[in-house]
């Protein structure tokens, strides 16, 4: 019967329980970017394309069924602003192009940076949701006490599947005022 030193067992697992972590921890900051081109493939987590969709050439109107968008809004808490949709709900056939209006008062005596960042649900629906238009591709200077009027134009695409019926685009407003003027000194200053 042979005999193992101890200090000598021991080492061996605290180097397969170092590998262990050191192999966790690294999973652990893959799983980020996996996870965002995971959504960005599938439409999980009802993130939407951040690019205006072009218009298709003789894209077909489907008439035979119709599909209910509704809108949510919300204003990051301690944004000083209110923001909301002109209308609360859409009805539309596949392939029609629709225009929605969103307003956002500027209740500040300051002038400030906006930024808007969509959602939707059912996540799947996020993949037939196509934006030509939308005030959330760009940040949105709101000068003090100013009503802005953001237009969104979209379409569903045909191809969205039968039992998707009914949809909700969610957007909440972000007061990036700071972060806007940092990167115009830094731009500035190049």
């Amino acid at each position: 019967m042979s005999q193992q030193n101890p200090n000598s067992e021991n080492s061996s697992i605290i180097t397969k329980l170092l590998a262990s972590v050191v192999i966790m921890f690294a999973f652990g900051f893959a799983l980020v970017p996996l996870y965002e081109k995971f959504c960005d493939l599938t439409g999980f987590n009802g993130t939407t394309k951040n690019t205006a969709a072009a218009e298709r050439e003789g894209m077909q109107v489907d008439e035979s069924r119709w599909v209910t968008v509704e809108f949510t809004t919300r204003a990051d808490r301690g944004a000083p602003w209110s923001f909301r949709p002109e209308v609360r709900s859409v009805r539309m056939h596949p392939g029609e192009i629709k225009v929605v209006n969103f307003i956002v008062d500027n209740h500040s005596s300051t002038n400030r940076v906006a930024q808007a960042l969509p959602s939707v649900s059912p996540g799947e629906a996020s993949l037939y949701l196509n934006k030509t238009e939308c005030f959330c591709f760009e940040q949105q200077p709101l000068t003090a006490g100013e009503t802005a009027v953001m237009p969104m134009r979209f379409f569903l695409d045909p191809d969205l599947p039968q039992e998707i019926q009914r949809l909700t685009l969610s957007y909440v407003m972000y007061d990036i005022t700071d972060q806007a003027q940092s990167g115009q000194t830094a731009s500035r200053s190049e």
